[in-house]
């Protein structure tokens, strides 16, 4: 894990992104611990913000945490954060992590409203959860990407940096970046790993930012 981690950032990747969950079952909470002492660019951890997870944060003190607002039970992150709602649990996390020096992402959709109180939590960043822009792309990629350029328009214009996530591939990564050129990261990870197995990890590295360039 920390050999494949270490090789990702030798190939060129500018990040690790990781979700520890509940039942270990993305990565366990150790592993975490060991590559907060071995990624040489940046770690980003991401989930949901339990007391078991702050506590990882406060372990590790990652360069950037994203917050997630899956349940326990859920396979994988398949909504944003309904922001208005869980706005005092999250203006209180972003505190606590900005005390620590660690830049916070809120993970949300492309709901306007829910981006300007993203803003108000004292968030730095916000993640775009792209999945609906990569259903979508193959129906027509105007259409797909529209929603998600208004909102990180919006962001900048809030003072929040802009970051995307979530099914993200070589076939749809590069209109997106072309679309919003000023994204300031994108995490990508079950595409990047099947590109890997017919063009090598190396090679499909270079192919991802070769979509950012």
């Amino acid at each position: 894990m920390l050999k494949m981690a270490n090789d990702c950032e030798r190939f060129g990747a500018e990040g690790i992104t990781v979700h520890p969950r509940p039942d270990g079952r993305h990565i366990r909470c150790q592993d975490v611990l060991d590559l907060s002492h071995s990624v040489t660019t940046e770690l980003n951890i991401e989930g949901y913000p339990s007391l078991e997870f702050i506590d990882l944060i406060l372990k590790t003190k990652p360069g950037q945490v994203t917050l997630v607002p899956d349940a326990p039970e859920a396979i994988t992150s398949n909504a944003g954060w309904d922001v208005k709602k869980s706005f005092a649990q999250l203006s209180e996390v972003v505190e606590g992590f900005k005390e620590i020096g660690v830049r916070t992402s809120i993970f949300v959709g492309t709901d306007l409203r829910n981006i300007e109180y993203a803003a108000k939590t004292g968030a730095d960043r916000i993640e775009l959860y792209t999945e609906p822009y990569a259903t979508l792309y193959s129906k027509g990629k105007e259409a797909a990407v529209a929603p998600f350029v208004e909102a990180a328009k919006l962001a900048k214009q809030l003072g929040l940096g802009v970051n995307a996530g979530h099914d993200l591939s070589l076939e749809n990564l590069e209109y997106l970046h072309h679309s919003i050129p000023f994204l300031d990261e994108v995490s990508i990870g079950h595409a990047l790993i099947c590109d890997a197995l017919y063009l090598g990890l190396e090679n499909t590295i270079k192919e991802y930012k070769k979509c950012l360039l």
